[in-house]
Order: structure tokens, then C-alpha cells, then sequence
């Protein structure tokens, strides 16, 4: 088999890309004669897996960037309509963070799918990353895409891909996908003007949000109690999307307002306080804990940048601050959901709990012991929602 040239790869990118900005860094590098570079950005094309895509956003077949987003969508919604029942009328969910490029990736999403005559359900303004799954099962939507990174540097994106069930996607879907993406690479449209105003395209915001936080409510029974707390507590978006969604959420537990840190309140993609946005990182919550100590508040709560990620740390009586890991959060909200289902006269035959197996073994523990049904299954969330699918079909 003949290898393309690397001098072709990059002709042939200049013949499929309409984007100014990576025409002119493939241009520039095939004028300095840098083909060290060009055969990093071209040579691979950029892997479709269970989690979707991400990678750094630049030019090249191998990175995220307008025309692999469009070769993204073509491959997904001729999958989706080829392998979900009545796919085109039950559409697809679309969302995006405050990322750079995850606008004008979005609605190249949107494009793809309504070129292929499919319904788009569209979060058009920026949100948290939990609306596109909800939105997916709520509506009974084909599939849903959420650009983000998540807690990635500020020079990636990604294009996360849920399926019909609300879950990411789990193989052998993924390889079907990659396939569908290959033979619908060309892009064919890169027009987006007008997009919201398509008859096909509806605003789901306020009807998706209010559906949301209707459903978040019924976890917690004991509103009246909270509102009577005195606890203070500060919170981190960390430059993200978090805060409007937290602040709604919180009120509508009872709880008082939380005391924001106002240098990461506001949604950044430089994430200019941060070296890594991930407020589990070692110093990520420098600035919220010294908010806390200076207005002498023992709490601090956190959301990575598109609010999936959730993080806590308490202030010691020797004025230390503990970090809560991930399982400690995890037995801590299990007890708590098993509380509110005895409250609730819920059997514990109709209670069932589940982690990934390099969890600790705390719930499993707590199942063993007080008689509710517990599974552990292959890490991710993609296994642990199909897992409780399962369970919920099972009654």
C-alpha cells in the first residue's frame, strides 16, 4: 500500500478545511517547511472511543477543530439513524461549555444533524454537562452531544456522545460509530447562520433545567430542616459553568446562599487561576480555602468546569483542611440515599447501589449489612448507568 505523502495530507486538509484560523497554522507550517509538525497534526486521524472525542484544539486530522467536529457529527447521525428506531423524529440533544470554539462547535453539531433530518434539541446558551444525558432520556431523544473537556487544560475540547438510554456509550456502539465517521468524513456543510431558527430546532433550556431541579428535589425530604441551618459554606465553579446551576440547586434544598469565590465565579477558558482545572488537583482549592479561613467558614464545595465533578474539603478543629476522596463522598451520599429510602418505607429489595470496581469497598460493605442490592462493574460511568438501567428494568 502507498503511504500519502505528508505534503498531500496537508493539500488535502487545505482542500476540505473553510476555517481561517487552522488553514492559515497548516499553511504557515507547510511554508517554514516544518513537516515534523504536519505529520503530528495529520498523519492519525483523531480516535473515536467510548467517551468520544478529545483531544487539543488545532488544526489536523489528529486534533479537535471545526472539520473533525462536522466529520464527528456526519459519522454519528448516519449511525444513529442507521441504528435507533424513528431516530429523526425523536432527534438529538445538543449542549455545550463556555470553552473556546465549543459555541460555533456546537451548532456545527446541530448542522450535521439537521442536514441528515434529524430533530435538534438545542442548549443554545452555555450549561452544565448533566443536562444533555437528562435531556436525552426525558425526551426520548436518539442520542445527545455535549461539547466539553470537562476538567481538561484550556487548550482542549472534547464531543462527549450519550445514547438513547442517557448513558455514554459502551462497545461495541463506539466501533460502529468510528466506522460511520470514516465513511462520512468530507464535511458537508459549514453553515451555521440561522441555526436557532430553523422550525427543526427547539430551545429545550427552561423545560429541560425545570425538569431537572423538579427531580434533583425529590432526593431530599428534609427541606424544612435545612432551611433552618446556620451553615456557611464557599463554593468553586472554578472559572466554569457551575454557579447559576449550584445556586438553583441549593436553594431548592433550602439551603442558604453559598459565599462564592469571586475571582472563579464567572465562566473563563483560560482558567486563569488554575493550572489544571480539576478541583480534585493538589492546590486547585488554594483560593476557596483561603475565602473560607478568612470569613471563618468551615466548608468548601467544588465543581469541575462543566459541573459533572464534585469535590468537598472541611476545616479541622487544628485548622488543617480535609479533602474528601472521591469514596469518602461516595459513603457519604450512599448513607444518605439509604436514609431517605427507610424515611421513605422503600424495601430494601427495591433498593439497589452501585460502583466501579476501583472504588473502595465501603458500599459493598454497607449492602452486606444492611440488606440492599449492590453491584460493581467495569470503571466509568458509562457501566455504572447501563448497570442501573438494567436493575431499573428489573424492577
Amino acid at each position: 500500500m502507498t503511504t500519502i505523502s505528508t505534503l498531500d495530507l496537508a493539500q488535502r486538509w487545505l482542500a476540505e478545511d473553510k476555517d481561517p484560523k487552522t488553514r492559515a497554522q497548516i499553511e504557515g507550517l507547510m511554508a517554514s517547511g516544518n513537516e515534523e509538525q504536519l505529520e503530528l497534526l495529520l498523519r492519525t486521524p483523531i480516535e473515536f472511543g467510548t467517551a468520544g472525542l478529545r483531544a487539543r484544539m488545532e488544526a489536523g486530522f489528529s486534533r479537535l477543530n471545526q472539520l473533525t467536529v462536522i466529520s464527528a457529527s456526519q459519522g454519528l447521525s448516519a449511525y444513529a439513524e442507521r441504528t435507533v428506531p424513528h431516530a429523526l423524529e425523536r432527534g438529538v440533544v445538543i449542549g455545550h461549555d463556555h470553552r473556546h470554539n465549543s459555541h460555533v462547535f456546537a451548532r456545527l453539531t446541530a448542522r450535521a444533524f439537521l442536514d441528515r433530518g434529524f430533530r435538534v434539541h438545542f442548549f443554545p446558551q452555555i450549561g452544565p454537562t448533566p443536562q444533555v444525558p437528562f435531556a436525552v432520556k426525558q425526551l426520548k431523544a436518539a442520542c445527545g452531544v455535549m461539547i466539553t473537556a470537562s476538567h481538561n487544560p484550556k487548550n482542549d475540547n472534547g464531543y462527549k456522545v450519550y445514547w438513547e438510554n442517557g448513558a455514554q456509550i459502551k462497545p461495541p456502539l463506539d466501533e460502529g460509530i468510528a466506522a460511520c465517521i470514516e465513511e462520512h468524513r468530507e464535511p458537508r456543510s459549514w453553515d451555521v447562520e440561522g441555526i436557532e431558527h430553523d422550525e427543526r430546532v427547539e430551545d429545550v433550556t427552561v423545560p429541560m433545567m425545570d425538569a431537572y431541579f423538579a427531580e434533583a428535589q425529590k432526593l431530599v425530604q428534609d427541606v424544612e430542616l435545612n432551611q433552618s441551618t446556620l451553615l456557611q459554606y464557599v463554593y468553586t465553579p472554578m472559572h466554569g459553568v457551575g454557579a447559576p446551576f449550584a445556586a438553583r440547586m441549593l436553594s431548592s434544598f433550602g439551603l442558604p446562599p453559598f459565599v462564592a469565590v469571586p475571582e472563579q465565579e464567572q465562566p473563563d477558558p483560560d482558567f486563569p487561576t488554575v493550572s489544571f482545572p480539576n478541583p480534585e488537583e493538589k492546590g486547585a482549592l488554594d483560593m476557596a480555602k483561603s475565602l473560607a479561613d478568612a470569613q471563618s467558614i468551615g466548608l468548601v464545595i467544588a465543581n469541575d468546569p462543566d459541573a459533572d465533578r464534585f469535590a468537598a474539603a472541611e476545616k479541622q478543629r487544628d485548622g488543617s483542611w480535609l479533602m474528601f476522596t472521591g469514596d469518602q463522598l461516595g459513603a457519604i451520599f450512599a448513607a444518605y440515599v439509604l436514609e431517605m429510602a427507610r424515611s421513605a418505607r422503600v424495601p430494601d429489595a427495591k433498593l439497589a447501589m452501585v460502583n466501579s470496581t476501583v472504588s473502595s469497598r465501603m458500599l459493598e460493605t454497607m449492602a452486606r449489612v444492611e440488606g440492599f442490592y449492590y453491584a460493581d462493574t467495569l470503571t466509568g460511568f458509562k457501566w455504572m448507568a447501563n448497570e442501573l438501567e438494567a436493575l431499573q428494568n428489573q424492577g
